[in-house]
This record gives structure tokens, sequence and C-alpha cells, in this order.
């Protein structure tokens, strides 16, 4: 019999129960990595899957119902397979299935045990003989099958309504789900309009991070979807909805009132959260949809309503159901080469000053047992930074005793390189350190470092089962890395784009200018709104100040200054001069040049992602979203939503073409992607010593050589034969 109270063998049909409130079905495949299967190996193996649970779930009832197939080899008597939530134990399984035989048990899940964030391990005990296993043969296995999954029903809890807990209820960092938002359209939309609602999504791209979330711009609320949160941007004149909705603050004549009922000044903001009701409830019934109002009686209010709520440190001193923003301190732009996340930039610092996040930094980290886990620790470098021969790395490191100094040894790799290791040779353990050089031009601005410790007991284990928890490695925060680099970007390079830059140079994105057709259609905007998304994600920062424009507003000077990024169907592309230039371009009647060659492409539904040298900066760049038609407009969104698309862009042009009328995002072969690299580049030097500038504009300009060798022996044998001349002179006159 199974062990475990709360464990049962049954059918999964027959989990089931009677009609909840509301069901949710979470399965292991959604987990990126669970693959085809999850592999069970050795005498006592486990695997670790995180999920989620939404803010406004009371949980009724869990299961786990978990689908297996095992080695015939294993004995069924002794081997056996756990589920833990949160490492507690939800019940215990013998592994007594035939061969192809495939096991599916249902655990019962206490409701109190699920938190926001979760975990389920599981685990194996795996014998295959009555005496001794050897833990390393072939059929010690067992493969918990992607089909498994979690099964839970809940009731929703009613919204609160506080900023203490923003950004929830208009997101949830813990949903499953994706996050659906709404943004009202006003009734003159404006570039002010834009412009904060690019930055809140890049605010919500930065707190949501890796977790996606789907927007849209609708007309009014008869459009807003049941599972969609609503936010207004604008003053009451620009948004006349205000006056429809159960608001903190009264509103008359287009003005807001304070408690004197006097009109609040033009330039202080007001952020308010309510709800209106829905034509269509969402998926537990509730037809209430949490609002978020940002206004102001003047534009300069709404800005500053926004720019609260972007700003990481102000928002934090934010609570109840309504908040005035009279003043608002706003922080300088970070350096350009300050990159949260990225090594520093300095040639000379320790692993504490390594950033993980925004306020979180490496400190001193120790694992545990023979087969411990690699310490993970971020070595990406800054766009451009070359490492040269000559940099180092010195590791700090201690170790228990009680360990076999003979087979023992810490290796420190960086991605797939082993840069060095050293053997553990001291049965007392202690401290030590050691250093290994770092290849030429190896880190990269996704680079991971690694330390391993390899562990191995100092007394043989009884049938291959090492006592191995009571050994220990630890790397300290004191290890430091000493660099030769130097910082050479060549533009443009799509490459560089996928960690932001030049866009996210500096972080607050200050430099950067997002341009959309003077009538932007819902696909345009849809694009705005997915690229401002990625921008937050890949940035971290104080403050958000990206700005965007109607192409009837921006200025020669905004053109001078900044990076800037033309969204639009090709006929209607704020800048054109990107499509004018050496490389991809489009014309009329859906005709395609790449250099000499023209073609005329029917139907032309690729999405085009393309960048230049900016015209009016060479130090800038100017990027083009663009495409044909709707639907390749639809493929670039596609293509900034995506993560393992976004992160193939290469070249200086990228074009995504959908494979399916509907891919699924998940599918490898859903989408194509083609990258082209022909337009004029421009070589920028960031910062170099006086022999790397030697090198490089040697290698600019490399047909000086063969000139430079021929004229530099004429010019010494020149400059000889005037000293010759002039001594034989000397000598006649005396």
């Amino acid at each position: 019999a199974p062990e475990g109270e709360t464990a049962n063998e049954e059918e999964a049909e027959s989990t089931e129960a009677t009609v909840p409130d509301s069901e949710y079905v979470w399965e292991f495949n959604r987990h990126p990595g669970t693959g085809n299967r999850l592999r069970l190996e050795g005498v006592y193996p486990q695997v670790r899957l995180g999920f989620t649970r939404p803010r406004n779930w009371d949980v009724q009832s869990a299961k786990a119902i978990v689908q297996f197939r095992q080695s015939a080899s294993l004995l069924p008597e002794k081997s056996n397979l756990t589920v833990r939530i949160n490492d507690t134990s939800v019940g215990t399984v013998p592994l007594n299935r035939t061969n192809g035989q495939v096991g599916n048990i249902a655990f019962n899940i206490p409701p109190s045990l699920i938190q926001p964030q979760n975990e389920i391990s599981i685990l194996a005990e795996q014998q295959t003989s009555e005496n001794c296993t050897n833990p390393n043969t072939p059929t010690l296995w067992t493969e918990i099958l992607p089909e498994s999954k979690l099964v839970f029903t809940y009731r929703t809890e009613p919204v609160t309504l506080d900023f203490s807990r923003y950004p929830y209820p208009i997101v949830d960092e813990f949903n499953p789900e994706p996050n659906h938002i709404a943004y009202l359209r006003p009734q003159n939309p404006t570039s002010d309009w834009l412009t904060v609602m690019s930055r809140f999504q890049a605010h919500l791209g930065r707190l949501l991070d890796y977790r996606p979330v789907e927007s849209r711009v609708i007309d009014n609320i008869s459009q807003l979807n049941s599972d969609e949160q609503l936010v207004v941007l604008g003053t009451p004149d620009s948004q006349p909805l205000l006056t429809e909705l159960e608001l903190p603050f009264t509103l008359r004549q287009g003005k807001i009132l304070d408690g004197k009922n006097q009109p609040l000044p033009g330039d202080v903001g007001v952020l308010m959260l309510t709800t209106l009701q829905r034509g269509t409830p969402n998926q537990a019934g509730d037809r209430a949809a949490p609002v978020l109002v940002a206004t102001g009686n003047q534009i300069s209010g709404m800005n500053k309503a926004v720019q609260f709520l972007v700003q990481s440190n102000d928002r934090q001193i934010g609570t109840g159901q309504a908040l005035i923003v009279n003043n608002l301190d706003e922080p300088a732009s970070p350096r350009p080469r300050d990159w949260i996340g990225s090594l520093p930039n300095t040639n000379r610092f320790a692993f504490n000053d390594l950033t993980l996040d925004t306020d979180r930094y490496f400190v001193d980290t120790t694992v545990r047992g023979s087969n411990a886990p690699a310490v993970e620790i971020p070595f990406r470098s800054l766009p451009g930074d070359r490492i040269l021969r000559g940099s180092t790395i010195t590791l700090d490191y201690s170790y228990s005793p009680q360990l076999n100094p003979r087979t023992s040894t810490v290796e420190v790799a960086l991605d797939d390189i082993t840069l060095g290791a050293e053997r553990l040779s001291s049965r007392n353990g202690g401290s030590h350190s050691f250093t290994v050089n770092l290849p030429d031009d190896v880190v990269r601005p996704d680079s991971q470092l690694y330390v391993r410790f390899m562990l191995n007991p100092a007394e043989n284990g009884v049938c291959g089962v090492e006592a191995d928890q009571q050994l220990w490695g630890t790397v300290h925060s004191t290890s430091n890395v000493a660099l030769v680099k130097d910082t050479v970007t060549r533009l443009p390079d799509l490459n560089l784009l996928k960690v932001g830059f030049p866009l996210a140079a500096p972080q607050d994105l200050s430099t950067t200018a997002l341009i959309l057709p003077d009538r932007p259609t819902d696909g345009e905007l849809n694009v705005l709104l997915s690229f401002s998304r990625r921008l937050g994600q890949i940035t971290q920062s104080d403050s958000i100040k990206l700005n965007t424009y109607f192409a009837k507003d921006v200025s020669s000077e905004i053109k001078a200054n900044q990076n800037l990024v033309a969204i639009g169907i090709r006929d209607r592309l704020p800048t054109p001069e990107a499509l004018a230039t050496n490389g991809l371009n489009l014309y009329t009647a859906s005709l395609r040049q790449f250099g000499a060659t023209q073609v005329q492409a029917l139907p032309d539904g690729e999405g085009i992602v393309k960048a230049v040298v900016s015209p009016w900066n060479e130090d800038r760049l100017l990027l083009a979203l663009t495409a044909q038609r709707d639907q390749g407009l639809r493929d670039v969104q596609d293509l900034l939503d995506i993560d393992r698309l976004f992160g193939q862009l290469q070249g200086d042009t990228t074009l995504v073409h959908r494979n399916q009328p509907d891919p699924n995002p998940y599918d490898t072969e859903g989408y194509s992607l083609t990258f082209l690299n022909n337009a004029p580049r421009k070589r920028v030097v960031v910062q170099a010593g006086f022999m790397g500038r030697l090198v490089m504009f040697f290698q600019e300009h490399w047909l000086l050589l063969p000139a430079g060798i021929v004229l530099l022996p004429l010019l010494l044998y020149g400059f000889s034969q005037m000293f010759l001349n002039r001594v034989a002179n000397g000598g006649t006159r005396s």
C-alpha cells in the first residue's frame, strides 16, 4: 500500500471533485526546464519546479497529478517516489510499474501549504539490489512526464484598492498567466500621452521582468475584455470616463477638486485606484475590473503622477486608495556605462561589487555535498567591452575538513570554458585562494561565471552511497578581478540591441525617443507597447525618462541628440531615412531592394527590424520597426514579446516571418528569422589605450601598411644620406 496518508493511487479522471468555484490547471510542460521529461537518475535523485499562486486566490483544494515511467529493473519493495510542496512531504508511493507502463498518481496537497511562491520537489529512492546498488548503473531511472500537473480549486478574494500593495491589482507578479492591460485612448491623443503610456509600460516591464504582459489601446470601456485591467492616463478634459467612475475626489467642470471644493493646482498629480463593472465576467465570475487613474488638472500634473509610479524609490511611500503628488524629486541620470547587473566600469573590483539586481550584491555563498551545484556569479561585460589578455580572477574560497584531498577540487569556468582548477589539498579544510587567467575577448554581455566544488569524503561510503552533507565549499565575496580592456562598438549592430545598447545608455532611457505616425493604427500602438516593455525589461535604474512623439512633434534638436526608434508601416514610417541607406530597403508596390537586386514580393507579410547610423548624429542610432503590411507589424510585435526570438537578433537587419497563421510562441518552427548585414557601419571608440587605438587604426586602414613598409626605409635612407653628407662636408672644411 502507498505510504503517506494523503497519497492515493487512482486514474487522473477520477481526481476531479465536485464542481468548484473555479479551477486552474498548471502543467509541468509550462516550466522551461521540463522539456520532454524530467529524468531522475541515481539512488537518491530529485527534481524541483517553481510555481506561483495569484494574490487574490483563496485555495480550497489542490492536487499534484504525477505521470511517470520507470526502469523495469527497480525493486518495488525498496524503490519509491515522494512529492514535497515547499519542503513538506505530501505523499510517497512505490515504484512498482512494469516496463513501459505509465504511472498516474494523485497527491492531495493541504491548501495551507500553497503560498504566492512555491516549489514542488519530486524525490526518488531507486534500488536494483537487495544488498548493494551500484549508483552508476544506467538502469536507475524514472522519468516524470510533461503531462503531469497541479490542479487547484479556488475562490477569488475581493480586490484591495491600496497603493501599499501596488502594482497589484493592476498587475500581479504571481499570476501564472499573462497579465492583461488596456489603455484608454483620450479624445485627442498627444505626444505627452504617448510618453506617459510608454514610460508606464516600460515600468511594467521592469516590475514583471520575464513574466508576460499583453497590452493594447481601446477607445471605450465596451471593448474591455473580461481578463483586462484598465489604465486611464490623462486630464479630466481628455478622459470623459473619469466623470463616470466612483473616485475619491470630486470632479466638476473638468477639474479635480480638493477637500475645500477648490480646483487642485495644475502641476499636482493625482493617482487613484477604483473599479468598474465589465460587461462580461472573468473566469471566476467577477465583473469588477480594477482601474488605475493617473491624472491632474493640467498635463504637467498627469506627467508627475505617472513619474511617481515609475521612480522606484518614491513609489514605496504610496498607500491608500488615492495619492496627491505635490512635489517629486527627479533622480539624476546614471552615467552611460553604469549598468546594474553588468561588470563595474572599472578595471579592478571584488565579487561584492557585482550586482545581482537593483539592490542585491554578491555575498559569501556556500554549497554542500559531493554533487554540490555550481556557484553562479553574473559576469556580464558592458556592451562593447573587450576583455584582453592579462586579465585575471583571484578566487578566495574555503572548504570543510573530512574530504579526500586526492580527488577533491575547485574549478572556475566562464560559460562553457574552464579557466582553471585547484586541488583541495588539506584534510583539515581552511581558506585559500588561486588565480586564473581570462582568455582574450571571451566575456560577453550574457556571460556567467561558475565555481564548482568537487567534494569527495575521506571515508568510502557503503554501497557507493556517501555521507556527504558534512562537506561544504564557500566562495567569498572578497574574490577580486583585474581586467585589461578597451571599449569599442560598431554601429549598427542588432546583437547589441539584445542588451539595450545604445538605447539604454544611460539606463533611464533619457537619450532615446520613440516616434509614431501622427495617426497611429492599433498595430503601430501595439508595437510601441511591446518595445517599451522590452526596454523596461532589459534596463534597471531609479527612474524612466523615455520620450515618445508623434512625427509632427519631432524637432531637429531631438533628431540631433537622441537615439531614434521609428515605428510604422513603410509608407507611414516617421523617418523614411532609415530605408534610404545601403542594405534592405522597401518601396511602393511591395518592392524590395537589397544592393542592386530588386524583387516584388506578393504579398509581403514579413516584419522588419533595421538599424542604421543616425543621419543627424553619427554617434546615435536610428532603428526602424516596420513592414509593408499590418501582418508584418504583428510579426515584429511577436519578435519583441517572445524572448526566444528577441534573443536571436543580429546583423543590421532582421526579417521575421510566421510559418503558421497563429503560431505557438513556444514552437521553434512557428517563426523564421533572416539576418542581413549590409548597412554602413561606424566604429565608436569609447575608451582604449594608445596602443589599442593604434592597432585599431591600422585595422581600419590596413592599406597604409604596405605603403608604410616601402616609405619608411626610403625615409630612413634619405635621413642617413643627409647625415653622412653633413659629416663629410664638415670634415672637408676642417
